[in-house]
């Protein structure tokens, strides 16, 4: 199947400022290819990001977009998309953006299950804003505020989304870069909040401190701790120590909260004088 990717460029954007190696434009890509696949509407599609360097997606969009706040998208989408419920909302973000400064909003947007995806691109640091250890950086890898290796555990995105209450969500990665169209589109067609972590990988402040000698290095670890869901229903603990699962990990139907809260309004009508 062919993109047409063009049409989802903001003329005169490009090139971008990720890091050679970065794997925030694969995911880009990725975006393009299942919006395009839904062939969404443009004025009916908005993109809404905070701060760092994969929250500079937005700028290359040719659609709605929003720049905001550090760790503010969600709420920021949330004001979109109960002023207008008829908006694909999409978040995008890295993993400090969303889950530290941004991780009560997170949370909650979890919690209330309204109809938006998020898009959260892990490469397990700060990239843009001085290379700090966020919540995903592994317990003993080098940031720059951890040069002596970080002493934090690390969150399991999926596993604080399912916990929060996000009705569906998936993890893919960089490297299966065919597999994150897929689950984008999954995503956008699922009634209530989405989460789509992908795990990419950081060749400047998180590679380079971490002596890894390559992006082909970095990316091949994401290929070495990858297992799909369906592969991973067959190997005991043991084969799964160290691994990480991808694909759909959490998928149920729930109440949508814009819905809900349409029926709140219909009552408070009902009563006013």
């Amino acid at each position: 199947m062919s993109f047409d990717y063009d049409k989802w460029i903001r003329p005169g954007k490009l090139p971008h400022i990720w890091c050679p190696g970065c794997g925030h434009g694969i995911v880009m890509k990725g975006l393009i290819r299942a919006l395009d696949t839904l062939q969404l509407k443009k004025e009916e599609t908005a993109i809404v990001s905070g701060i760092g360097c994969a929250s500079r997606l937005p700028g290359y969009m040719d659609c709605c977009t929003l720049h905001t706040a550090h760790g503010r998208a969600a709420a920021f989408a949330t004001g979109v998309k109960m002023a207008k419920p008829e908006m694909n909302v999409i978040l995008c973000g890295g993993d400090g953006d969303g889950t530290a400064i941004g991780g009560n909003h997170f949370i909650h947007a979890c919690r209330r299950n309204i109809d938006m995806t998020y898009i959260i691109m892990n490469n397990m640091i700060y990239g843009m804003t001085g290379g700090q250890f966020s919540p995903c950086t592994p317990t003993g890898d080098k940031a720059s505020t951890t040069p002596y290796g970080n002493p934090d555990p690390g969150f399991d995105i999926a596993k604080l989304a399912i916990g929060a209450g996000a009705s569906f969500v998936a993890r893919g990665t960089a490297f299966h870069a065919n597999q994150i169209d897929k689950l984008i589109v999954e995503a956008i067609q699922h009634k209530g909040f989405s989460v789509v972590e992908i795990l990419d990988d950081c060749p400047t402040t998180y590679g380079r401190r971490n002596k890894y000698k390559s992006v082909i290095e970095m990316m091949n670890r994401l290929k070495d701790v990858a297992v799909p869901v369906k592969a991973a229903e067959k190997m005991d603990p043991e084969q799964l120590k160290g691994k990480i699962l991808t694909g759909v990990l959490h998928k149920q139907d729930k109440p949508e909260y814009c819905e809900q809260y349409a029926k709140v309004i219909e009552r408070a009508k009902g009563t006013a004088r």
